[in-house]
């Protein structure tokens, strides 16, 4: 009987165990989440289009969220706020601010954040003049179980439309050589680093600069394409209306050593009705495993 009685409660706690030992990152660009008028962005975001994000990230139901293109810090607030009520906490949080005084990375965590080192003063030379990476680069440490740690980098790299200062794809092409410089920091003092790439790096897998952001060799970063569920298996992230074109430029890479422990099975982008409403993008997830 007391056998028995055992293997009840091992079966009753089996779901519960099975969730705590896998966690979700997901990365979702959310077009312009501004709270108020910038001078160059001049839309806030409808109460529609809010509604619509929340709908694509419950559907992702994520653990960890990057996040491109968030508006001010109150603005961020407002979603983790507007979350929390429709039953999705994040109770960790990191808002970069860098040279783009209107969009921002972000982060939001139900994972406990312990550490944080925000990249915000990185520049380049680019054709004899002194540029910044508009964005910066979030890096945040997490804790997703008790012997678990890895490190999250968020990226949003220079856009696809062109600029009076330089090319784009150059620019794109400096602000990847200095995502990659840190990465091989990383790797270079510790090559079981267990790191994670999530963002919208604004260009395809062949790209020089996603190629660049991926690197060569032992250190090279493993691209976890998630995809929709069912038949499709269709990878776009992401809809440019002008030129009628899907494509994927929002990626979720890791580290060789990180790779070990990716569960593509638990690894998609959600199908949202009309995800259009809420942002040009859509959400990435990848889910990982804290035992290989």
């Amino acid at each position: 009987m007391r056998i028995i009685f055992s293997l009840i409660i091992a079966s009753l706690l089996l779901p519960w165990t099975a969730a705590a030992e896998t966690f979700r990152v997901a990365s979702y660009n959310v077009q312009n989440y501004l709270d108020q008028p910038t001078a160059s962005r001049h839309f806030v975001k409808s109460d529609e289009a809010k509604a619509k994000i929340r709908e694509s990230i419950k559907a992702a139901n994520p653990d960890v969220l990057a996040l491109e293109e968030m508006g001010s810090t109150n603005a961020l607030m407002e979603l983790r706020a507007s979350l929390a009520a429709d039953g999705l906490e994040f109770p960790f949080w990191e808002h970069i601010q860098s040279f783009d005084t209107n969009i921002h990375v972000a982060v939001l965590s139900r994972l406990p954040i312990v550490a944080r080192h925000p990249h915000t003063n990185e520049n380049f030379l680019l054709d004899g003049k002194r540029m910044q990476v508009k964005r910066g680069f979030a890096e945040v440490e997490i804790q997703a179980a008790t012997n678990f740690n890895f490190t999250l980098l968020v990226a949003h790299l220079k856009s696809r439309l062109p600029t009076p200062d330089a090319d784009e794809k150059q620019q794109r092409l400096e602000e990847a050589k200095i995502l990659r410089g840190i990465l091989d920091e990383k790797l270079k003092a510790d090559p079981v680093a267990r790191l994670v790439v999530a963002g919208d790096l604004n260009d395809d897998k062949e790209s020089d600069s996603t190629r660049e952001i991926m690197g060569k060799g032992r250190g090279r970063l493993f691209d976890t394409r998630p995809a929709e569920r069912g038949g499709s298996q269709a990878a776009w992230t992401h809809f440019y209306g002008k030129l009628d074109e899907y494509s994927r430029i929002d990626f979720i890479l890791t580290s060789p050593a990180m790779r070990k422990f990716w569960r593509p099975e638990g690894s998609f982008i959600p199908v949202v009705p009309r995800w259009d409403i809420g942002s040009d993008h859509r959400p990435v997830v990848a889910e990982f495993s804290t035992t290989p």
